[in-house]
């Protein structure tokens, strides 16, 4: 990689900048190192392309530049989406105390935008770990157990957000036969009624009748569903608490098989996976997370090289 050229207007720009930075800023001197690692390498990229005054330096010459970064086409590190967002927002800021120190009279990398992070898919686990996870969180005596496991079971059962379980109330409950359901307070106090399964139906039954009296006993009467052991409302620490106890008893305390890391949010990621897998409407699916758009809903939809391989032998008339 080219290296920025002593002595020339551009070299004393990035000094000038780095002094900034460093006196006016206060920023730490890792940092200032991160910047004259980024900077010095936009500078020698200009260089060798005759930019030698920050007057000369043309929007395409940054936006070239971005690409370079993540093809290592002047001889330099391939940086990732991440690292390579780090060095443009370097670079902009660099281009504006050009211009507001007087240095130019035009921000050439003003339309420039970091790139977008890559589009991950949703971290779920497979139905048999659900089911493990679920039958370790039931282990042992005592209502605390009958509690996690309604719990767990409830949040695969509804998709539910965790904020949104814990903060259920008795009366949001139903689980008559045939049209048992919950009633969901979600983000902007949207609610929405959520069918709940067989299973869940079992479990909450079990803890309603058997471990929630016994718990209550110690508190004030609050309508919570789920109590803590001092009877008051189970707060969202002690449910995430519930969920890494049933995971490490379960075998998933770390990474699952998929790649995934466990938390609350894994079971609603699943409860989605799974429902689209058998066949569910997407647009179902998203009133039933309480999404505001279905796009949002539709990255569920994204498929694995894994499933497209599976699809690929199953389905093309020559690929067996």
């Amino acid at each position: 990689m080219t290296q920025v050229v002593s002595g020339t207007p551009l070299a004393r720009a990035l000094e000038d900048y780095l002094a900034h930075l460093t006196v006016e800023r206060g920023l730490s001197r890792n940092t200032i190192a991160a910047y004259r690692r980024d900077l010095g390498r936009y500078a020698a990229y200009l260089g060798s392309r005759g930019r030698q005054r920050p007057d000369d330096v043309l929007p395409q010459d940054v936006e070239d530049y971005l690409l370079t970064v993540r093809t290592g086409a002047d001889g330099g590190s391939v940086l990732s989406a991440s690292s390579a967002a780090r060095a443009v927002v370097a670079v902009r800021g660099w281009h504006r105390f050009w211009v507001l120190d007087g240095v130019t009279s035009h921000d050439a990398a003003d339309a420039v935008r970091p790139p977008a992070p890559p589009r991950r898919l949703p971290k779920a686990i497979s139905v048999d770990e659900v089911g493990r996870l679920i039958d370790a969180a039931g282990l042992g005596d005592g209502p605390a157990p009958l509690r996690d496991r309604a719990l767990l079971e409830l949040l695969y059962a509804t998709g539910a957000r965790i904020s949104e379980a814990v903060g259920l109330d008795v009366d949001d409950v139903d689980v008559t036969p045939g049209r048992a359901a919950v009633r969901l307070l979600g983000k902007g106090g949207k609610e929405r009624v959520v069918p709940v399964g067989s299973f869940a139906i079992e479990a909450l039954e079990a803890y309603l009748v058997r471990g929630r009296p016994a718990l209550a006993a110690s508190g004030r009467g609050t309508p919570a569903v789920f109590l803590n052991t001092r009877g008051a409302r189970l707060s969202r620490q002690s449910a995430w608490a519930a969920l890494r106890t049933a995971a490490e008893r379960a075998g998933l305390g770390g990474a699952t098989g998929n790649g995934a890391h466990l938390s609350p949010h894994t079971l609603r990621h699943s409860f989605a996976t799974h429902l689209l897998a058998g066949g569910a409407d997407v647009r179902v699916v998203q009133e039933l997370l309480g999404h505001a758009s279905v796009t949002t809903t539709q990255i569920y939809t994204l498929v694995t090289p894994d499933t497209l391989r599976e699809v690929y032998q199953l389905s093309h008339p020559r690929a067996r």
